[in-house]
């Protein structure tokens, strides 16, 4: 399995969080630094190394990457110990198919249900995307994935339709994970906001039919844009 330079990576010492048991802080911070690449795929996930980082003793760590694994973002080698798992074609493929599903059925329901206090915040998200568009210093990765994710969250519930709600859910990690990678393709996240906009545009006209045409092309732009960043990176494998 290939492995990526050790320098590349910064882990900052964690912060406790008073509400939240230290595990469950470090699991927190290992899971965002695979969601947004500082551990890349394929690299090698030392224990002594990162409590080091992270400033805490080897336990919590272990019990992170235990959970890690069984959500799909850890690999666990015999004999050579546990990596950031690898993403391969298939697996993309698989995700975006269920989630192209999923939207263009959101949005679908969306158009007969959303209310409008639904569509303002819609709305308000989308102004935000534009904002962070518009920064001089330009924009921040991490505040695009945010509102990303807040505006299509706000959709899911416009359905009114709590077991679509959960099984979104289910897939939330590896969407995280994937959006990441796909809104950093430069360019990616200024087509995206126009996508959004058109979506808005639709449930606010209560076109339900145009919606999903619209969120399945979203969900394929997304895809491309995501296949390309990673290849680019070389951080495609084959299984």
């Amino acid at each position: 399995m290939a492995t990526n330079s050790q320098t590349e990576r910064k882990l900052v010492p964690i912060k406790l969080d008073g509400y939240k048991p230290l595990r469950d802080v470090v699991f927190e911070t290992l899971r965002d630094a695979i969601i947004t690449q500082v551990l890349k795929p394929g690299e090698r996930l030392m224990e002594i190394q990162l409590a080091d980082e992270m400033g805490v003793s080897r336990t919590p760590v272990r019990e992170a990457i235990r959970k890690l694994e069984l959500e799909g973002l850890v690999v666990m080698v015999p004999r050579k110990g546990a990596y950031v798992a690898g993403v391969s074609m298939k697996d993309i493929h698989e995700v975006y198919e269920v989630r192209s599903a999923l939207e263009m059925l959101a949005v679908t329901l969306a158009a007969e249900r959303i209310t409008e206090e639904e569509l303002d915040a819609l709305e308000r998200q989308v102004l935000r995307e534009s904002e962070e568009e518009d920064k001089q210093d330009g924009s921040d990765l991490d505040n695009i994935i945010y509102i990303d994710s807040s505006f299509h969250d706000i959709i899911y519930q416009a359905a009114h339709n709590q077991r679509l709600v959960q099984f979104v859910n289910i897939l939330q990690e590896q969407l995280q994970r994937f959006r990441a990678a796909s809104l950093a393709r430069p360019g990616r996240s200024k087509t995206a906001l126009e996508e959004h906009k058109q979506i808005v545009e639709a449930l606010s006209d209560r076109n339900g039919e145009l919606a999903a045409r619209l969120a399945r092309e979203h969900i394929e732009n997304a895809e491309n844009a995501m296949i390309a960043s990673m290849e680019e990176k070389g951080e495609l494998y084959k299984k």
